[in-house]
């Protein structure tokens, strides 16, 4: 039997992110926190219903006395769409077969309106139910009860034509390689759009010595350390990048989600990257982060990944970068022209991460 996707709500308040209940959740602004693989099966988010199965949940609907004062938001219903579409498109389904016996809403499912009698009926009241669950039965409070085949009709529109949602932009651009230290040698980085470096999945995690295997079925990573707490970040990568995302998860039952990365193209096959100041902080790797600015004298600080200050450096009158706590390596800087150390010496290029220099400890 073909999996079932299954739509929720959490009866919670707009930011409610936990792991343990569903595959992910889509927080007040439409953020979609992608909690758990989708190859694996949760033990309890549609009752006799959790097996070949993922569940997809909108943090809303928390409000006491009256649930409709947390209200599903627009925002989250687009991504809980756009999120079911992009799961059937990399199953290989079909806009046709988007229909109620693979995509349900728990309303629908707790009232058995697939027509398979899974257990006593605990939906909505006006479908004969006990009133114990009726998820998504409206989308908005006083509308019509079609809430599933709303979104239904908006899951395939999203499949056929994935440019439709608005929250889609142009795919992330990406500029010159560079280099940066980790773990005292060289790491082949490239710098994004918006400044941030990325490098491969494997490169850090073999420099690192994580154990890690490649499910090529799945297209994810699968993380054999035991000392991973996986934070569920604010900032994690969305479909709206352009890219096809990958997910790097603990090799565990449920598989929790560590952090997200991308899947390239290059002569040899495709390859996966992160963002890495996200791998840093993911897996506890210490590094050391330098924001300057080489206009006006504009003075900046130095930290550490604990966010500490290390040193204050300074531009002078000709925008070179005065550092006057120690004399620097060449090696410290690559990346931009007119940089000097306290003894003058001058650099040719240094690398940006958010006006950043990066260095893995």
């Amino acid at each position: 039997m073909a999996v079932t996707i299954y739509l929720h709500w959490t009866a919670t308040g707009y930011d409610w992110i936990r792991p343990g209940h569903y595959h992910s959740i889509i927080s007040g602004d439409g953020v979609i926190y992608r909690l758990h693989s989708y190859n694996v099966d949760l033990p309890a988010h549609t009752w006799r219903r959790n097996s070949n199965s993922i569940a997809l949940s909108c943090a809303c609907m928390g409000g006491m006395p009256d649930p409709w004062t947390v209200p599903p938001t627009d925002a989250q219903l687009k991504s809980l769409c756009f999120e079911a579409a992009s799961v059937a498109r990399e199953w290989g389904w079909s806009a046709e077969q988007i229909n109620l016996n693979r995509v349900m809403t728990h309303a629908e499912a707790a009232s058995n309106r697939d027509g398979r009698i899974m257990h006593d009926n605990y939906g909505p009241v006006i479908w004969g139910g006990s009133g114990e669950r009726w998820d998504l039965l409206q989308l908005a409070q006083n509308s019509t009860i079609d809430g599933g085949d709303q979104l239904r009709y908006w899951i395939r529109e999203f499949l056929e034509n994935p440019d439709e949602k608005q929250a889609v932009e142009e795919r992330l651009t990406f500029q010159g390689f560079t280099v940066i230290k980790a773990k005292g040698s060289d790491l082949a980085v490239q710098i994004d759009q918006e400044g941030r470096s990325w490098a491969r999945l494997v490169d850090l995690l073999e420099r690192y010595e994580i154990a890690h295997v490649w499910d090529a079925e799945s297209k994810r990573i699968l993380i054999g350390a035991l000392d991973v707490a996986p934070t569920f970040r604010d900032d994690a990568l969305q479909a709206s990048i352009g890219w096809q995302l990958i997910d790097v998860a603990l090799q565990t039952r449920t598989a929790p989600i560590i952090l997200r990365g991308i899947l390239r193209p290059s002569e040899g096959g495709d390859r996966a990257w992160c963002r890495v100041v996200e791998f840093a902080e993911e897996f506890g790797i210490p590094f050391a982060l330098i924001h300057w600015n080489l206009a006006n004298g504009v003075e900046a600080e130095a930290a550490d990944s604990e966010r500490r200050a290390v040193t204050v450096t300074r531009a002078d009158a000709y925008n070179r970068l005065d550092w006057g706590n120690k004399d620097l390596a060449i090696s410290d800087l690559s990346g931009a022209s007119g940089i000097t150390d306290s003894g003058h010496n001058v650099f040719d290029e240094v690398v940006f991460d958010n006006n950043l220099y990066l260095e893995l400890l």
